[in-house]
């Protein structure tokens, strides 16, 4: 807490929100800038209990520019991947639901995952823990596809370019985290953050989620011939299962119980994953479309998917929306000087 002087000039302007709030802008001494804190209390002493206020500071959340490089690199590296793979069908080996499905996923990277991804690192570098939620979230999109791209795709001439881009992936992530300034996120918080109706949703979608796999899975434990959960894909295995299964619900639960407990890396997490899911989700809907065009008759790839994931991306949205709402707070007073409240009536008619 920063104690001012009674004699002190401490600048006060009171503006009026659209929302009738009131929003404290304070012009500190020069001593006092640069102060290295997530928020200042300033106190002026001489009024009855004094003027108390939290302001947020600006500072970005992410440390360095290292981040921002790695995921610069890793947009150049996805863009490659997603673009050859769209453009350049002749490329691409397998059976025609499993071109089709990836061509249809590295059309959305293209136009939805690196746009987004863009926007959310420049939201974020100039201090919005709104674009840190989401820069995170396309994070998590591109390396869940980075997956699929190396896993889900016989090997072919673009398999080094999809070992790069998987590995610019998951380090860039490691690093965004690890220069994120988790004090500065929470302190950007609102108090009436519906954090635990947040948190309850994203439990319901990590049980659902888990069920649907299982429901496909179990059936097929102990059977002769369990390769039947796979298809007509041609594939070894199944990475939507390994993944969501061993990494991604999992974590996704975990995140969502520590934002149930109102943890702030919890809640950063759990905001994440929400973006990520949206982007996913669309990008479900787009593959499917994609893959059903290239095999009418495939068991794994269905029109009837395309308006049911275009519906979870849109109700996803709406839950990211009000998360997103409740973040880059600023503080309001919790008392005002007389000085102070009649000019906020002056203003505010």
């Amino acid at each position: 807490m920063v104690t001012l002087p009674a004699d002190e000039d401490l600048r006060l302007c009171v503006d009026t929100w659209r929302t009738d709030r009131v929003k404290l802008r304070a012009a500190s001494p020069p001593s006092l800038r640069g102060e290295c804190m997530s928020t200042t209390e300033f106190v002026r002493p001489g009024h009855p209990g004094g003027l108390v206020d939290r302001i947020p500071a600006r500072r970005a959340l992410i440390v360095g520019s290292v981040p921002y490089l790695m995921s610069a690199a890793l947009g150049l590296a996805a863009a490659a991947s997603g673009g050859l793979s769209l453009f350049f069908p002749d490329l691409l080996a397998g059976s025609p639901i499993t071109v089709g499905s990836l061509r249809g996923t590295a059309l959305v990277i293209l136009v939805a995952g690196l746009p987004v991804l863009a926007i959310a690192m420049a939201r974020t570098r100039r201090g919005s823990s709104r674009g840190l939620v989401v820069w995170l979230g396309a994070l998590g999109y591109l390396l869940y596809q980075a997956v699929m791209f190396c896993f889900a795709t016989p090997l072919n001439s673009l398999f080094l370019l999809y070992v790069a881009y998987l590995g610019l992936a998951v380090w860039t992530i490691v690093l965004v985290l690890r220069a994120t300034d988790l004090p500065g996120f929470a302190a950007r918080l609102m108090q009436a953050f519906p954090v635990r109706s947040v948190a309850g949703f994203a439990l319901v979608v990590a049980m659902l989620n888990a069920s649907a796999w299982l429901a496909k899975i179990l059936p097929t434990v102990g059977s002769s011939d369990p390769t039947t959960v796979l298809g007509d894909t041609g594939l070894l295995t199944n990475p939507v299962f390994v993944q969501d299964l061993a990494v991604w619900l999992p974590l996704l639960t975990v995140a969502a119980v520590a934002a149930w407990r109102r943890e702030a890396w919890g809640i950063l997490v759990t905001g994440a994953m929400l973006a990520m899911f949206v982007l996913e989700s669309v990008s479900i809907a787009t593959d499917q479309w994609f893959g059903s065009r290239a095999a009418p008759l495939s068991s794994s790839a269905s029109m009837s998917m395309v308006p049911a994931f275009a519906g979870v991306a849109l109700v996803t949205g709406l839950v990211l929306v009000v998360f997103c709402r409740h973040l880059d707070a600023v503080a309001t007073p919790r008392l005002l000087t007389p000085d102070l409240q009649s000019a906020s009536r002056g203003n505010n008619p």
